[in-house]
């Protein structure tokens, strides 16, 4: 019964890592990099940029990936889901 929600769950939290390691790599107009980053951050994007409103300013760390993380792992896969 919870076998579809906790894959959905897990594919966003690999998506979220995906994004967080390719921020590291500079993304050039139309290479693998970029592509990859332009489709992962049409699903990240949202859930991010709400925690980003949320959370208070730490200048050039963005800790909403971290948060969402902790989230998605902690209260949605254990105590929700019980993945």
């Amino acid at each position: 019964m919870t076998a579809l929600p906790c894959s959905i769950v897990q594919i966003f939290i690999y998506m979220i890592i995906v994004r967080v390691v390719l921020s590291w790599f500079p993304a050039t107009s139309g290479g693998v990099v970029a592509q990859v980053s332009y489709f992962v951050g049409r699903f990240t994007e949202p859930v991010l940029d709400a925690v980003r409103r949320i959370l208070p300013r730490t200048g050039a760390l963005d800790l909403s990936p971290l948060v969402v993380l902790l989230f998605l792992q902690i209260v949605v896969q254990r105590m929700i889901l019980r993945c």
